[in-house]
């Protein structure tokens, strides 16, 4: 490469780097604080007469991690009636007679096992199971709905603290994101990092900025929830026509806050303090595939939302470690600088999701690395969408919305 050619790439390089320091700018002050970690449950006073309370638990190959978490629902702490629906959705690991078993031996909430059968065309599994709780439940008219999957495990005062932040905020979703596991090589390196990718698309100040329609700006317009762990109130349930209105969709909890947000509703979602998953991801093949299942349907399975993904990505993440290296490599001070400066920004911004995770700090400039990673399991989601498993979870592959046929949308 001659010397002219080679001062052109280090001008574009400098360039880029700018560029990239003026996002991780932008996004330190102006993505609603998404980087700090002290969102959680909202200032609470219990009520005087409890609400009643249902507990659905979606469940399908769950008998490795159920003893580790239902009987954490069944010693629930609660002050009014609660009871626990596990709906189990076509388990071939016993994973039914094992929750009844655990029942006998666990006293506490009334425990119902039942069955749905096989989900028809346009239902996901999960959201099949959950309509067949809902109706159940129903039968018992609670005020409130809780949605948990069967990997999580409650503290004895969750379901109280969750009802109670509810009924103080006037919120019809309460949703905590569980502390994922993080034991192994992998986990460390990863689930801090998936945890603060949510954030930054999702900040959780913004969430609860108020009802949609408000006119009190964006955040009023930004809604997700995490799926482990999420309190609905039924009539916002019924009002949003939980779980057929988003009966096909993969990303289930970001749908039904959509959902309940465009209906009126308020949601709210922090970080959990004792609302733990025990799922392991031990190995880089289970985080990826934890990943990359549902990565392009977040997309909304669109090529160019894509291509820009992935562009924005290697813009914010790798351009500062590159910027570095070619900077060093040919004296170019300025060069050198500017993507010290976003990196540093970078795991400045990461520290607290790390300390959150109780990992050591020194985890926050490996994040380029990690957003590789994800890069990567993100055009792995879409190469396997196009080779028609894409979405795949369990035994299951599911189309993307636009390919579910008309009777299988219907209501």
């Amino acid at each position: 490469m001659s010397a002219d050619a080679w001062t052109s790439v280090v001008t574009v390089v400098t360039l880029v780097s700018a560029l990239s320091l003026a996002a991780w700018l932008w996004l330190l002050l102006a993505r609603g604080f998404f980087w700090r970690t002290d969102v959680r449950l909202p200032a609470r006073e219990e009520p005087d007469d409890w609400p009643s309370v249902c507990v659905v638990v979606p469940a399908r190959d769950e008998a490795a991690v159920l003893p580790a978490s239902l009987p954490s629902l069944l010693a629930q702490d609660y002050p009014g009636r609660a009871e626990v629906f596990l709906i189990d959705d076509g388990s071939t690991d016993g994973t039914g007679g094992l929750a009844c078993e655990l029942a006998r031996r666990h006293e506490g909430l009334p425990l119902t096992v039942a069955s749905p059968g096989e989900p028809p065309a346009g239902w996901t599994g999960k959201l099949w199971a959950v309509r067949h709780g809902i109706g159940l439940a129903r039968a018992r008219e609670p005020e409130y709905l809780l949605l948990t999957d069967a990997d999580i495990a409650h503290a004895p005062d969750s379901l109280r603290a969750l009802v109670s932040a509810a009924g103080t905020g006037g919120f019809d979703v309460v949703s905590q994101m569980a502390r994922l596991r993080v034991e192994s090589v992998w986990e460390r390196l990863v689930v801090p990092a998936f945890v603060y990718f949510f954030a930054q698309l999702y900040p959780f100040r913004w969430i609860g900025g108020g009802r949609a329609g408000s006119g009190r700006g964006r955040a009023t317009r930004t809604a997700a929830a995490a799926g482990g762990c999420v309190l609905l109130r039924a009539d916002a349930a019924e009002r949003a026509r939980i779980p057929d209105a988003i009966r096909h969709a993969v990303i289930d909890d970001v749908a039904l806050a959509r959902a309940v947000k465009g209906t009126g509703g308020r949601v709210w979602l922090g970080l959990a303090d004792r609302v733990d998953s025990v799922r392991p991801y031990p190995r880089l093949h289970d985080l990826w595939r934890m990943v990359s299942r549902s990565a392009y349907a977040q997309l909304r399975h669109n090529p160019l939302v894509l291509a820009g993904t992935v562009l924005g990505l290697a813009l914010v993440y790798l351009v500062p470690p590159a910027a570095v290296l070619v900077g060093a490599a040919t004296g170019q001070g300025t060069t050198a600088a500017l993507g010290a400066a976003a990196w540093l920004v970078m795991a400045g911004t990461y520290l607290p999701m790390l300390r959150y995770y109780r990992q050591p700090l020194w985890l926050a400039p490996l994040l380029p690395f990690t957003a590789f990673l994800y890069l990567l399991m993100t055009v792995d989601s879409a190469v396997q969408h196009y080779r028609g498993r894409g979405a795949a979870w369990k035994g299951r592959t599911y189309a993307r919305p636009d390919a579910v046929p008309e009777e299988g949308r219907a209501g």
